[in-house]
């Protein structure tokens, strides 16, 4: 497909609804069509933001957060499922790329995952943040690099991450070395306070130089009666306030449109793509100002998984097992330094 030269862009900063998943979706759905009569193309949403994300686990001791916890499994998102095909359907209603941040329920485990459906509603990205950060360990499972991919989309090629993962240099490198133009940021917002927010454009800023892309970051909202209903403590809801930052920045790290860190809006952008060479050609961080023989990266991008079933002629090809190896020995070509993080089930061959 052609390479489009300028693209529209829509970052949405609203609240979750904090009571169900179903009304979230609704808010979700409703801000893609008005991101889209606005002449987006993409639009994104904050970091988990179906059906919320988990601000109790910032306030409340996890001996008291094991009813919240509960609820967020309760309303979290199957992938796929009925909500994932709802945002699907709207997406490819609207012709838009979405870009929209869940708590994935997995079985028994939830994950903090970034969602990019592209403009004929496909799923193209399903990628699971790699390290929750401080309370959110408590909450989320990790994640692997198999979703540390950049992605072809009708509107060029999207890299993505959440939060705190602009903090791995080698993360981010691993999206920058793919060639991302367009880069999608997603933050919680509505905590900490304003040095969340001046430190996270501090991040986007730096990413969209360092990569040469245009970073579209989205944060949340809370309202006053959802911060009281989250915590009664007048001095923990300080904490549940400020940290937004939704935000346009372009490859030369200049917003593009005054960036939303109060209430809820839709910011939207003209993305100049020529402007991606323009950096590049001064600064390419993984073409000719990078030294590749000095300094690369190595990146496992095997999906993670805690059973893998093969054949004993599979796991240990060309080997003749015996069984009359007495304690403390074994066959002299079994390979010691074999990778071992993954539990294996051998059935005989056959």
């Amino acid at each position: 497909m052609p390479k489009k030269s300028t693209v529209r862009v829509a970052a949405v900063q609203i609240a979750p609804d904090l009571t169900s998943r179903e009304k979230t979706v609704a808010r979700v759905i409703e801000a893609i069509a008005q991101a889209s009569a606005k002449g987006a193309e993409l639009v994104v949403f904050p970091e988990t933001f179906v059906p919320w994300y988990p601000y109790f686990s910032f306030v409340l001791p996890p001996v008291l957060s094991g009813k919240e916890h509960l609820r967020l499994y309760e309303e979290a998102v199957v992938v796929p499922s009925a909500t994932t095909r709802s945002v699907a359907a709207v997406a490819r209603e609207h012709g838009i790329v979405v870009a929209l941040g869940v708590n994935e329920r997995d079985h028994g485990t939830l994950y903090n995952t970034q969602l990019l459906f592209d403009a004929d509603g496909s799923l193209i990205l399903k990628r699971r943040k790699i390290t929750p950060t401080f309370h959110e360990r408590m909450i989320w499972g990790q994640g692997d690099a198999s979703g540390l991919k950049v992605v072809d989309s009708a509107i060029g090629r999207i890299g993505a991450l959440a939060c705190w993962e602009h903090y791995n240099p080698l993360a981010r490198y691993a999206l920058m070395a793919q060639h991302e133009e367009i880069h999608i940021a997603q933050f919680p917002g509505s905590m900490v306070g304003p040095i969340f927010a001046d430190q996270m454009e501090v991040t986007i800023r730096h990413h969209a130089l360092e990569s040469g892309c245009f970073v579209v970051n989205a944060t949340g909202w809370l309202t006053d009666d959802q911060i009281a209903a989250i915590t009664p403590d007048t001095g923990l809801q300080k904490a549940l306030r400020g940290g937004c930052m939704t935000a346009i920045i372009s490859p030369e790290g200049k917003h593009l449109v005054p960036p939303l860190t109060e209430g809820e809006g839709i910011l939207v952008a003209d993305l100049d793509m020529s402007l991606i060479l323009k950096r590049k050609r001064m600064m390419d961080s993984v073409g000719h100002y990078a030294r590749p023989e000095l300094l690369h990266l190595v990146m496992d991008a095997r999906p993670a998984a805690p059973m893998r079933t093969s054949t004993i002629s599979d796991a240990f090809p060309g080997e003749t097992l015996t069984t009359d190896m007495t304690d403390g020995e074994q066959n002299a070509s079994f390979d010691g330094n074999a990778d071992q993080r993954i539990a294996v089930l051998r059935s005989p061959a056959g």
